[in-house]
């Protein structure tokens, strides 16, 4: 018994590691990364290999087999956390205020990211919409402070894919 455990136990471990390698080569790729992505793809292999070896080994349990998807799953799972937590790569925020805030672009400036902002005319009158860039990795404590200073702040995030030009681009890797 403790030997099917234990096969099971790694059988869902190396799928926990290869799906979570897949994961986060697919983000590279999206990314530009190409070569960390490449690089990480030899060793999803390998894990791959290794894992599909052992259930084709041992297809006699049928756990062994419920240990797969459910390596599987977590891999999906924990490979999106870990992406989530480096957060590589760049947003833009689209943000309408309701209040002709004149202070906020220079508020938000201040604390190092970019902002354009222009007057809107919105249903219910003028509107000062700003659009700020800045890394995945500061996007909650930008959405924060747009809470602090305006709470009914209309925000819609998005991923750019390409920069040309601006100031930003200075400080971008050469992948972008």
């Amino acid at each position: 018994m403790e030997e099917i455990m234990g096969i099971i136990l790694t059988i869902i471990g190396i799928n926990v590691v290869y799906v979570s390698l897949y994961t986060l080569r697919m983000i590279f790729v999206i990314k530009g990364q190409r070569v960390l992505a490449a690089l990480l793809s030899m060793g999803e292999i390998f894990v791959y290999m290794t894992g599909l070896g052992l259930v084709l080994k041992n297809l006699d349990n049928p756990w062994n087999l419920a240990a797969y998807c459910i390596g599987f799953g977590l891999g999906v799972y924990i490979g999106s956390r870990i992406e989530e937590y480096i957060a590589l790569g760049y947003v833009t925020v689209q943000v309408t205020v309701d209040c002709v805030e004149i202070e906020l672009p220079s508020k938000l400036r201040e604390c190092g990211y970019g902002v354009t902002s222009w007057l809107a005319d919105g249903k219910d009158g003028h509107r000062l919409m700003m659009q700020v860039l800045a890394k995945r990795s500061n996007e909650r404590k930008l959405i924060e402070i747009l809470d602090k200073f305006c709470p009914k702040a209309f925000v819609i995030s998005f991923e750019p894919k390409n920069f040309k030009g601006g100031f930003w681009i200075k400080r971008m890797p050469k992948s972008f």
